[in-house]
């Protein structure tokens, strides 16, 4: 399977060179840009050749039709002479106090079974109770020093890589989800560097950054990560949440990763181990 996010780097000396770049990465002419934006084809000639300077709001409509993602757009302000309009506080800051709380809320409401929040990097920013009681049947995590990253943890022969069952089809799998879920489906420098030190464990491939190989036919609708505890695969899937209309750049880069079993086995034993699901709001969420 193809990538689905591009590796190009992005030019940063002046707004014509970033907006030809995003540009280029949606596979879009100047004649499409102007048709999608209502902008003229000769402005956006213009603007990237350097002989013009758009408007706040023209350059924001450009972005919006190119799906910048708003971190981004903030970069394409501030070369313009403009200044930023999207938040770049962190995601526990007071301003995103009604996002956290909903996020709380999912984590609680999905206890006996693991919900790990992670930003754009898969950096885990806050987990419910049950990922460390899951994950501690395999590994000490207070071992591992933070931040932790969930790739890492996952990757890493001294962490949950030796547990994991089928590893190469899963690490091929894990490398393309980070090329799909990039945000704005580009690979920036920061997780060029991620997916450089995942390629430097041992055993890996780097061929798996532009292909993985086709999964066999099943009768199961998704394919799942099984973990190897007590001389038994037990098989889980997870289901990915994002905001629906983010305003903030941190709001924007944050998922949800929940996980549910994938077989009935599973559930079984997840529940005479770790509990039935709690039917009670009744405990907060905290940082992990």
């Amino acid at each position: 399977m193809n990538a689905a996010a591009t590796t190009t780097k992005r030019p940063v000396s002046n707004l014509g060179e970033l907006l030809s770049y995003w540009r280029g990465q949606r596979g879009k002419s100047q004649m499409t840009l102007a048709l999608e934006s209502g902008v003229s084809q000769r402005h956006i000639s213009f603007i990237e050749s350097g002989r013009s300077v758009p408007s706040r709001q023209i350059l924001m409509d450009l972005a919006q039709t190119l799906n910048v993602p708003l971190r981004e757009r903030n970069a394409l302000l501030l070369t313009a002479g403009y200044a930023p309009i999207y938040s770049e506080e962190p995601w526990n800051a007071q301003e995103m106090q009604v996002v956290t709380k909903a996020v709380g809320r999912i984590l609680r409401q999905h206890e006996p079974y693991p919900a790990v929040v992670m930003d754009r990097y898969w950096n885990v920013l806050t987990t419910n109770d049950a990922t460390q009681r899951f994950f501690n049947r395999f590994i000490d995590l207070s071992a591992r020093k933070g931040p932790r990253n969930i790739l890492h943890l996952m990757f890493d022969p001294d962490g949950m890589r030796p547990f994991i069952a089928d590893w190469q089809e899963v690490a091929s799998s894990l490398i393309q989800r980070i090329h799909r879920e990039a945000v704005g489906r580009v690979i920036d420098d920061r997780t060029r560097d991620l997916l450089g030190a995942l390629l430097a464990y041992p055993e890996m491939d780097a061929r798996w950054t532009v292909q993985s190989r086709t999964p066999e036919p099943s009768a199961s609708p998704v394919i799942p990560i099984g973990f190897i505890e007590g001389g038994k695969t037990l098989r889980y899937f997870s289901m990915i949440t994002t905001i629906g209309t983010p305003q903030a750049a941190a709001a924007e880069e944050m998922r949800i990763e929940c996980m549910f079993a994938a077989d009935d086995a599973t559930e079984t034993w997840h529940t005479a181990t770790f509990g039935a699901p709690r039917e009670q709001d009744d405990y907060p969420a905290g940082n992990r």
